[in-house]
């Protein structure tokens, strides 16, 4: 494996990751895992109306993965539901400004898996009573 997929940013991400923590009033809580490479990652998140307020995460796995939710949640920190349906993978994987490899791809990518299951999920049971 090459060196440069741990670039700087990523190891600075993973390193300290700005987003870690617990919410303990989320709105909703998504889980996922990588069984192929043992990454672990929950979102939670806080919505105000159908932004988001405040959204956080914990894991365990690579630098690719931890630093990509890391990185992420960045991204989409005070935006609409709307705006995060939208957000597709090849916008993630232009964002990250890295070249990830077809093996780390599914690293880099399960943060995105697990918001949009959570935020389609929120979105199931807040328009079920409608």
């Amino acid at each position: 494996m090459s060196l440069e997929i741990y670039h700087e940013t990523i190891l600075a991400h993973y390193n300290n990751p700005g987003n870690s923590g617990v919410i303990s009033d989320a709105d909703v809580i998504s889980k996922d895992n990588n069984p192929v490479c043992g990454d672990v990652v929950e979102i939670q998140v806080k919505f105000n109306g159908e932004r988001i307020d405040e959204i956080k995460f914990q894991g365990q796995g690579c630098a690719i993965s931890l630093a990509s939710v890391d990185i992420l949640i960045d991204a989409i920190k005070g935006k609409t539901v709307d705006q995060i349906k939208n957000f597709r993978q090849e916008d993630f994987l232009k964002l990250l400004g890295i070249e990830i490899s077809p093996l780390r791809l599914k690293c880099a990518l399960l943060g995105l898996k697990v918001l949009k299951t959570g935020v389609y999920s929120y979105l199931d049971n807040n328009t079920e009573s409608t």
